[in-house]
């Protein structure tokens, strides 16, 4: 099976075909790849479904995207602001940026 390409924060990761970000994230042992806005604590994949909103990514530069339903592609760029290839090696939470904050369903967009 090829593999897939895609880079998080300028760090390359790799994924398998019918993987969601979600799943190619947690995969690579990144646990959390935002923070809450209040109280900054680490936030990834809870739910898998696209229900609870703590998934959010940038992906190919639009925000607010639930890692849990967007599909990985190959040459896809994921964001979270904070993670850089100098500091990814063995984080296992990539901390995000003040655009993946909490937000209302009606704040996101679907994938």
């Amino acid at each position: 099976m090829p593999e897939i390409r895609l880079t998080l924060d300028g760090v390359p990761v790799t994924a398998r075909p019918g993987q969601t970000v979600g799943a190619v994230l947690t995969e690579a042992g990144i646990t959390s790849w935002r923070t809450t806005r209040k109280e900054g604590r680490p936030r990834g994949l809870f739910c898998g479904i696209g229900i609870c909103f703590d998934c959010l990514v940038t992906a190919d530069g639009v925000p607010n995207q639930r890692a849990c339903l967007t599909p990985a592609r190959d040459g896809m760029a994921l964001e979270t602001g904070r993670l850089t290839p100098e500091n990814a090696v063995g984080a296992g939470v990539a901390p995000a940026a003040e655009t993946a904050a909490d937000l209302t369903a009606d704040e996101v967009k679907s994938p």
